[in-house]
């Protein structure tokens, strides 16, 4: 079962360079989230403050009732038992086969037996659709297959939260999609809480229940992925339809005189596109029970896009 994740008004700089700051958002208990942002925004140190990779300059990271920043060394370690990583390349062993990298992290960090190391391994790795693979070595096998191990992996010990940094780098859009997939069935056979960093504009329209997007060191809009797809935000309608226009430069921020420019040309973002469905999981069940956006809105006293949805 998945907990909560509350983030307040979360600031990280490395020396004078701030990467983000006052991030305040909630990750719901089962849900699915998909953080978006430009290159360079800090996505990926969003991921590593979350499991207390990295200490954040202020603000708290709520799991539980426990704040992450402010525990010591051997309670953090007790937390982080609850999160499993997928990493961007797997991060697998190259000179472990893919069998003894899912089993890892229960030799290193339980006293289970072989024989039931051997039944959970074989468990995940079905789950991800390798079983006759086990006794492959990571480059023996694709891309694809290597991030499914990697998820074996990270969902080895159970987690009650996961996070995804990226799990779409490298995949052509056919295995995006069946990975995409397989995130949306585990999601209903775990009950677990995902949060998914991500490039891949498919992914965050058709998978998650929630979608964050970060800009110029701030999170600029965080909600159900309806108030998202429908927003009228400039920096949301670009980065949604993949334009020029609009207020991402190509490095950092237009500036007054670029955004002037384009407003005197005539030059103007186009309309969104229309909302797809979302992904439902393979086995033809419906998802968990879920809220509205409307209700999400309420809960959160936010006021709903004009016109979308009460």
């Amino acid at each position: 079962m998945g907990v909560e994740v509350r983030v307040e008004g979360l600031t990280k700089s490395f020396g004078r360079q701030a990467v983000w700051s006052d991030v305040t958002l909630t990750l719901p208990a089962g849900e699915i989230s998909v953080l978006l942002g430009p290159s360079g925004t800090g996505k990926s140190v969003f991921l590593k403050t979350l499991v207390g990779l990295l200490e954040p300059d202020r603000g708290s990271v709520w799991v539980g009732d426990q704040d992450l920043p402010r525990l010591r060394e051997r309670e953090l370690y007790e937390v982080r038992k609850l999160f499993g990583v997928l990493f961007q390349d797997g991060a697998l062993f190259g000179s472990m086969n893919i069998y003894d990298n899912v089993a890892f992290p229960l030799r290193e960090h339980t006293r289970r037996p072989e024989r039931e190391i051997r039944q959970i391994v074989t468990e995940k790795l079905d789950m991800v659709g390798l079983l006759g693979a086990e006794k492959k070595l990571p480059a023996e096998v694709s891309g694809g297959m290597r991030k499914r191990a990697g998820l074996a992996r990270a969902l080895v010990l159970n987690p009650q939260i996961v996070l995804f940094d990226e799990p779409d780098s490298g995949l052509d859009p056919v295995r995006t999609a069946y990975l995409n997939q397989l995130i949306i069935d585990l999601n209903q056979q775990t009950d677990a809480t995902f949060l998914i960093v991500t490039h891949d504009i498919n992914t965050a329209r058709t998978v998650p229940d929630n979608i964050g997007l970060i800009y110029h060191g701030h999170l600029a809009m965080f909600g159900p992925r309806e108030m998202l797809l429908s927003s009228e935000e400039p920096v949301v309608r670009q980065f949604l339809n993949a334009q020029r226009i609009g207020p991402i430069g190509m490095t950092e921020e237009k500036d007054a005189d670029e955004l002037a420019a384009e407003r005197r040309s005539g030059q103007e973002l186009p309309p969104l596109p229309p909302i797809p469905r979302q992904l439902r999981p393979s086995n033809g069940l419906p998802r968990r029970a879920e809220r509205t956006p409307g209700q999400w809105c309420r809960e959160n006293g936010v006021m709903p896009p004009i016109g979308s949805f009460v």
